[in-house]
């Protein structure tokens, strides 16, 4: 299934180098589990937000394993996608780009000829085919609405989506230059934190994660002196400050690495879909590799 992984050092800038897409196993294995595209949003020193993404198609003869960006940030967001609605694409890569924020998700939402009435004139600021960006979508009109209060735009987002649509996951992470929010819901799948300290568990240690199915991994020495919050689709290190997130649970993180934490979505989704119930490649794009 898709990745998702955001880290925050504001208001530091700190350097972190992001091995996406990182397989050292053999190929038979990894043909089973190509990603369909990689994406790390990251900002500029004067708050401009970049986005390098690509997509990796499971029927290119090449190598697995992607280049190593080195880049450095007060916020970052990295995403691995396994195709489920849209082309193998970069318009469908994650992580997109809308009024200055970052944004990328794992589940799947049907119904999207409904999502696309509801946005109206906001359609307009989806350019590709995704769910996910329409989502997006959504959350940006509402945060709008709602006078730029991002964590209301994602909770009146998800609200109708919840209410409306055929839902299987709505798992997400969207950051600024200077913040992070994070919702897990439903319980289908894990999202986990991890406040971290200057050095981490032993206060001398350089960041240095890594996810269980060889799709990521991040290393940071700046993070030796720096604190930092990190959320992650899975544990990626040993690290015994890893804190699920509840279902239903929306994460704020501000500058200065305080947060806040409460469930806006208590119930279920009114249309909950199970792993039988989707299409074939959406199914196989939520399943754990």
């Amino acid at each position: 299934m898709c990745r998702l992984f955001g880290l925050s050092s504001a208001p530091r800038r700190t350097r972190a180098i992001f091995w996406l897409l990182d397989a050292p196993d053999s190929l038979s294995k990894q043909s089973l589990r190509y990603p369909d595209g990689t994406g790390l949003g990251f900002f500029d020193a004067d708050g401009t937000p970049k986005v390098h993404k690509a997509p990796i198609a499971a029927y290119e003869d090449r190598c697995f394993a992607e280049e190593a960006k080195q880049v450095e940030s007060t916020t970052f967001l990295a995403h691995v996608r396994f195709a489920s609605t849209g082309g193998l694409d970069d318009r469908n890569t994650h992580p997109f780009l809308q009024d200055g924020r970052l944004f990328a998700h794992n589940g799947v939402i049907e119904g999207l000829d409904e999502l696309d009435a509801e946005l109206g004139e906001y359609r307009g600021l989806v350019k590709g085919e995704t769910d996910s960006e329409r989502f997006f979508a959504l959350i940006t009109r509402e945060t709008r609405a709602h006078g730029g209060d991002v964590a209301a735009g994602i909770e009146g987002a998800a609200r109708w989506i919840a209410r409306n649509l055929p839902v299987y996951a709505l798992n997400l992470v969207l950051t600024t230059s200077e913040e992070l929010w994070a919702l897990r819901y439903p319980d289908t799948h894990e999202l986990h934190v991890l406040q971290r300290a200057p050095g981490g568990r032993h206060g001398i240690r350089h960041l240095d994660q890594s996810g269980t199915d060889g799709c990521m991994r991040i290393r940071s020495r700046d993070l030796a002196d720096v604190p930092s919050s990190v959320v992650a689709s899975e544990r990626m290190d040993d690290h015994p400050g890893w804190r699920p997130m509840e279902p239903g649970e929306l994460l704020h993180i501000g500058p200065g690495l305080s947060p806040t934490r409460r469930v806006v979505l208590p119930d279920e989704p009114a249309h909950r879909l199970s792993l039988a119930g989707l299409r074939p490649e959406a199914a196989a794009s939520q399943q754990a590799v």
